[in-house]
């Protein structure tokens, strides 16, 4: 299958969303962090606005089959965040995109509800990540973070994840930066991710009054070859 690597545009989004839905079905942060309440209309409409966030403030690419019958349909999808370094003031542009990103949350919020997301559940989470991020990411030059990375469950097993995520990861070699994520699945991902140059660094574990999850946060030094 020849593979095509795109920057996300707004035409993508909604396969985008599609993708991500599929992918993250079973996937246990998924399951710990909503209840049996989910909505996914509501979740749909806070993908879309992550997504429309990402086209100006992120690195959000989209993988495609151009040779088939459906050439714009999105196979697979790669959510990341540029490098920032944190002794260097936050630009205008980042800081107006963060608020217009908290607004349209709020909005969302206020028409759609939590849609089954367990608050509680998002907060012990939100710590935990910060904690990590925070005695991990000790380079001023910043991390790549990798925060999706997710093939349609009929086009796994093509490579298409790992072209996702080749793009970014070459620019992280090229710019002799370090790449970062948090997988919520211990076997198969972190040999994967280990075949592309990532390491555990941290076991993030997140407990509910003894209902718990474990995120595996991964390390991957820039290479030279």
């Amino acid at each position: 299958m020849p593979v095509e690597i795109t920057r996300m545009v707004e035409s993508d989004i909604e396969g985008a969303i599609d993708c991500i839905q599929k992918a993250f079905a079973q996937d246990p942060y998924f399951a710990w962090v909503f209840s049996e309440n989910f909505s996914p209309a509501r979740n749909r409409v806070s993908l879309g606005i992550r997504c429309r966030w990402g086209l100006e403030h992120a690195l959000f690419y989209v993988a495609k089959d151009p040779s088939s019958s459906t050439p714009s349909r999105v196979l697979g999808i790669a959510c990341w965040l540029p490098p920032a370094n944190a002794s260097a003031p936050q630009s205008w542009k980042s800081w107006f995109g963060d608020w217009s990103l908290w607004f349209n949350q709020l909005w969302m919020n206020s028409v759609y509800g939590r849609g089954g997301l367990n608050v509680r559940r998002y907060y012990i989470w939100k710590a935990a990540q910060s904690d990590a991020q925070r005695q991990l990411w000790t380079d001023d030059q910043g991390y790549y973070f990798c925060n999706i990375v997710t093939v349609l469950p009929e086009a796994q097993g093509m490579g298409i994840g790992k072209e996702l995520f080749g793009v970014v990861m070459r620019q992280a070699d090229a710019e002799g930066r370090k790449c970062y994520l948090e997988s919520s699945r211990a076997e198969p991902n972190m040999a994967i991710y280990r075949k592309m140059g990532f390491e555990l660094a941290k076991e993030m574990k997140c407990d509910d009054q003894g209902t718990a999850i474990t995120l595996y946060c991964m390390m991957r030094e820039p290479r030279s070859d």
